[in-house]
């Protein structure tokens, strides 16, 4: 199976909270994890975020990044290319959601994932519509 993670849905695999054990089954599962060339700075800016608020320590921080790198190198990761921001323009022309959020759903089409994992809502709505097979984690 071709898993597409959004970055909602990334997150979970780094910092646990609800849909964490879910999200862990389903990469086991996987034959292949496909993210978006977004998800880099969607993830740290994220993260960041946590650490902010002192939800996440300096060392913590530290050995997620690492290890997030770590299993960067053994994920497809699709670029944005023409043909993501042409699809992306669709999905927001049909769909009420964010850039970010449509260029994830985009690069899951242009991926052929078998499925897009979000723990958005309103995502995951919007890549049904566009045709995605998609599930929705605990938000």
């Amino acid at each position: 199976m071709r898993l597409f993670l959004d970055t909602s849905a990334l997150a979970k695999r780094y910092v646990l909270e609800s849909g964490s054990s879910e999200l862990t089954e389903l990469c086991r599962q996987a034959d292949e994890i496909v993210l978006s060339y977004i998800c880099t700075v969607e993830l740290i800016s994220a993260l960041n975020r946590l650490k902010r608020e002192g939800k996440l320590s300096s060392s913590e921080y530290k050995k997620i990044k690492k290890s997030f790198g770590e299993d960067l190198k053994g994920a497809t990761i699709v670029e944005l290319y023409p043909l993501v921001i042409r699809q992306a323009v669709q999905c927001l022309e049909k769909t009420p959601i964010r850039s970010l959020d449509a260029i994830q759903i985009a690069s899951a089409m242009v991926s052929d994932c078998d499925l897009f994992l979000s723990a958005d809502s309103r995502q995951t709505a919007a890549a049904k519509v566009m045709g995605l097979k998609s599930r929705l984690l605990d938000e």
